[in-house]
């Protein structure tokens, strides 16, 4: 598959279009896989959240009370369009889903829900299933690096970005030709937002930046399909999204080795249940201390040197209130890495936030600026410590490869485990359940259907 001789939004939609599952190597359906049971995992960790029970009640309320397409955490079945945005957004509560490098976005959050939802619907196939996901994955990656860097100081790629990733991959799962993938492009763009400002507060936006993101594209897709136009141009014209959104946005990154380059198999699992810019850091401290062999309570000050865009992020958040917002401080981060070795789901609590220890030993780490490390960033997240102890020693560790990155990934078996973990962090799966989940992805092309993936089959078309 080559992309078209068109420029831009076009060239991409012609791409997008023309996608066929015999397009895609082995390797590229193998973490499209992977990256659906570990999004299935995150999906499930997000049941009972307060901020997805508003929006199932918003479902609930406004949504059709039967239909296709299931809400994975109730069981409940109703249109795309609801299915889509309560799955989003409860898969954007624990901060386990994955991540891409380059773009910093999140495409799994937003792609499989709107690709999911629609194919439930239609009845696709796990082939068309997963074309469809990868077009998901490649527009919204490519999106998520044109708009560049300074694009992701004020806006949430993965609701900007993540609109239009929606979009192409609910398009290609409808069979949109190229114009109106082009018109779905359009629509979705012209509706993408996303601002960081929530993060000063503890506000719940970022899981409505999801469940908009995949929500909206799946509409920007259908109504494409019917006949609504949407700007040809809207990625890179006068006014379109780069014009509003961007400093430095790049045109020739939107078609970046189409057809060869595979921006799925580039994308990273989560390994720690907090915000991505975090990871190296953690990845490093754990390091040191076990090399070293330290303790909490040996450590008086470690410096986490970092890229410019983790103090951007980071940064607003210096006195944790939250669950959802001590996930995004790097010091209550790395006193969980300190006191327990890790930071998962059963460190991340109510009650962690008002442990002495934890509050102490955030006190003393602070963000550093690093030139190399921001000279790297986003094609690589690397992470650097310096660890001061009590009795006056000096330690240092670096990070080149975060666990979790394509070059130190995740096994299969690893995959599975953090899914079951997850599944049963507030129950929102049995052991049997995600038993036969698993085995359901890992054939997946062979599957006719994708209904029924938790919900039992039957109910009306939405």
């Amino acid at each position: 598959m080559s992309p078209g001789g068109g420029q831009g939004t076009e060239a991409l939609a012609d791409f997008l279009a023309g996608l066929r599952f015999e397009d895609l190597p082995e390797p590229v359906v193998l973490r499209t896989e992977d990256l659906f049971l570990d999004w299935l995992g995150s999906v499930l960790a997000g049941k009972d959240a307060r901020q997805v029970r508003i929006l199932q009640g918003f479902a609930d309320a406004m949504g059709p009370a039967e239909g296709q397409s299931e809400i994975l955490v109730s069981r409940k079945r109703t249109s795309p369009f609801f299915a889509a945005l309560v799955n989003a957004g409860s898969s954007h509560v624990v901060e386990q889903d994955d991540v891409h490098n380059g773009s910093v976005f999140h495409p799994g959050t937003v792609v499989f829900p709107a690709v999911l939802a629609a194919a439930q619907q239609t009845g696709a196939t796990g082939k068309e299933f997963l074309t469809a996901a990868v077009a998901g994955y490649e527009a919204g990656i490519r999106v998520g690096e044109f708009l560049g860097r300074p694009h992701y100081k004020v806006f949430h790629t993965t609701g900007t970005a993540g609109t239009v990733a929606a979009a192409a991959g609910t398009g290609r799962l409808l069979g949109l030709p190229p114009g109106k993938m082009r018109d779905a492009i359009g629509n979705a763009g012209t509706q993408a937002a996303g601002l960081w400002e929530f993060l000063r507060d503890a506000a719940d936006s970022k899981q409505l930046h999801a469940a908009k993101a995949a929500a909206d594209g799946l509409l920007s897709a259908c109504i494409a399909r019917d006949g609504f136009t949407g700007a040809p141009r809207i990625l890179e014209g006068e006014q379109g999204m780069a014009a509003g959104m961007s400093q430095d946005a790049d045109p020739a990154r939107l078609t970046d080795g189409l057809g060869s380059r595979w921006a799925v198999a580039e994308t990273s699992f989560k390994f720690h249940a907090c915000c991505r810019h975090i990871h190296p850091s953690a990845d490093a401290l754990l390091a040191l201390m076990r090399r070293h062999r330290l303790s909490a309570g040996d450590i008086a000050q470690v410096r986490a040197h970092v890229h410019r865009a983790a103090i951007d992020v980071l940064g607003p958040v210096v006195d944790p209130q939250t669950v959802h917002q001590s996930k995004f401080s790097m010091g209550f981060a790395l006193a969980l890495i300190a006191l327990y070795g890790r930071a998962g789901l059963g460190e991340f609590t109510e009650e962690a936030l008002a442990v002495p220890s934890v509050r102490g030993f955030l006190s003393r780490v602070t963000m550093v600026p690093d030139g190399e490390i921001d000279r790297a960033y986003p094609r690589r997240w690397m992470g650097r410590v310096e660890v001061v102890t009590r009795d006056g020693s000096r330690f240092e560790e670096r990070v080149e490869v975060p666990k979790g990155d394509p070059e130190n990934t995740l096994s299969r078996d690893e995959i599975e485990e953090k899914a079951s973990r997850l599944a049963a962090y507030r129950g929102g799966a049995t052991e049997e359940e995600i038993r036969d989940v698993v085995a359901r992805v890992w054939r997946l092309r062979e599957e006719p259907d994708l209904r029924g993936i938790l919900a039992p089959a039957g109910g009306g078309v939405a």
